[in-house]
């Protein structure tokens, strides 16, 4: 069954299959996209009501032929408000959405931005088919693209969607297909150009604003990359590289690789003391590389199992017009 946005009464009876079973498992198998522990959390709003008698305790043992009668309160509101902002939508169903984010939006409201956001952008395009994340009517934000950063990003539209790409990140796709690969222009050429950076992240001790390479009270990181092309000339190099993310740390790709030196182009946080570099380009890339105005990182693929189905999934984003603009620039610079 799926819930329509009246929020109408509900009444199943007890299947002998279910008979002794913990009253949240069953609820959870009866109502499709809520998952166990959106369950548990209805039930002790005494949402349930089982033989005429509200019960608010998940743990309760049900028993075979007894009424459960339920009725979900109608989610809350979200408190960022709905804004009409065009987004590219690359998937979307009852359960998911995917879009392809471009450079320059914010994906949650925070302090200092409280509108223009992609979740703005999302409350106003998914309106009721939100189902509401953790009773609240909200997509459900399961990783996150710096402000900069553009391409492939995925939310979940009810809880149990949000539940398992929480899970599915979460794992880090040790035990299912979850890949995320990245695209990214660096200084430089990766030595070796094959390879796998494993350094724990952590806030940096000297700004707290940045991330940094730590060697405690840090979380464990590790990106794979692999060098797809290098341009060059008698002062300069460049490099293109893909990056599979392991792990997702706040800024993880970017702190990585100023780690082994081949910090991103245009990277003004993590990118300081390569700026020098930037007057030996050819004048060509130089303006391309201005005109980017941003770290060089763009997220062209996501695969994961869908929430629902557990079929898996393969989205993919194009490099954005700046981005191409840049490698055509070094094309043809360093040809």
């Amino acid at each position: 069954m799926h819930l329509g946005s009246e929020r109408e009464l509900v009444t199943f009876l007890v299947s002998a299959e279910n008979d002794g079973k913990r009253l949240d498992v069953v609820l959870a198998s009866l109502l499709d996209g809520h998952s166990r522990s959106r369950c548990q959390a209805l039930i002790r709003t005494g949402a349930l009501i089982i033989d005429g008698a509200t019960i608010s305790e998940p743990k309760y043992r049900v028993k075979q032929d007894q009424q459960l009668c339920f009725k979900e309160p109608a989610p809350l509101d979200a408190e960022p408000e709905p804004q009409n902002i065009p987004l590219t939508i690359l998937f979307e169903d009852e359960a998911i959405i995917v879009i392809d984010k471009p450079a320059g939006m914010v994906v949650h409201p925070a302090a200092s931005v409280e509108k223009d956001t992609l979740v703005n952008a999302l409350l106003f395009h998914c309106g009721d088919s939100l189902i509401g994340i953790g009773g609240v009517k909200r997509p459900g934000i399961v990783h996150r693209l710096d402000k900069d950063t553009s391409g492939v990003m995925i939310a979940a539209k009810t809880d149990a969607a949000h539940h398992s790409l929480s899970a599915q990140f979460a794992d880090h796709g040790k035990n299912g297909p979850l890949r995320r690969t990245y695209n990214a222009f660096v200084w430089g050429v990766p030595d070796p150009e094959i390879g796998t950076i494993d350094a724990m992240v952590g806030r940096s001790t000297q700004n707290r604003t940045k991330q940094a390479i730590v060697e405690k009270n840090g979380r464990h990181a590790i990106t794979h990359y692999k060098t797809l092309a290098a341009f060059g000339g008698d002062k300069w190099t460049v490099s293109k590289i893909a990056c599979q993310l392991e792990t997702g740390r706040t800024h993880q790709i970017r702190v990585h690789l100023a780690h082994i030196g081949n910090a991103l182009l245009g990277d003004p946080t993590y990118g300081t003391g390569f700026e020098s570099r930037e007057r030996n380009l050819p004048m060509k890339v130089q303006k391309s590389l201005k005109s980017l105005a941003r770290q060089a990182l763009h997220a062209v693929d996501l695969t994961i199992a869908h929430p629902v189905s557990g079929e898996q999934m393969h989205f993919s984003s194009q490099l954005p017009d700046d981005m191409k603009n840049l490698e055509n620039a070094l094309q043809t610079a360093g040809s």
